[in-house]
């Protein structure tokens, strides 16, 4: 039985979601071409985002390819989990999370003995089983 293609960027030094963005490109080309390629680089760019901002700063993003599954997780310091905000038109920000939510085909947040993981999971269209 083959492991399911699976790729780490761990405890990323980076101050934006440029190198996270890259390697999911890289995996979404290689094992999920299926995917919405601009709503995974988003939910990425949204929880790296996140990390960075409501953290101690470091994050480590997991992606993993299962045959008929897409799931993206991100381990951050902090034990506390995501909270909606009001979307704040005048820059202040509330989008995020939001978009998280929406994007991703699933959402769970769970706690880990040094932070929390946030695990979003894509499940590959009907369509795309078929044509495969």
């Amino acid at each position: 039985m083959n492991a399911e293609p699976h790729v780490v960027i761990e405890d990323s030094p980076h101050r934006d979601s440029s190198g996270a963005r890259r390697a999911t490109a890289d995996f979404l080309l290689q094992y999920c071409p299926w995917a919405d390629g601009d709503a995974v680089l988003l939910v990425v760019s949204e929880l790296v985002a996140n990390a960075l901002r409501h953290t101690a700063g470091w994050w480590r993003l997991h992606l993993t390819a299962g045959q008929d599954t897409l799931v993206v997780e991100m381990d951050d310091s902090s034990p506390l989990p995501p909270v909606p905000r009001e979307p704040d038109f005048t820059g202040g920000g509330g989008f995020g999370w939001h978009m998280v939510l929406r994007l991703a085909g699933r959402v769970e947040v769970r706690p880990l003995p040094y932070g929390k993981r946030v695990q979003a999971t894509w499940m590959r269209p009907v369509s795309a089983q078929s044509s495969c």
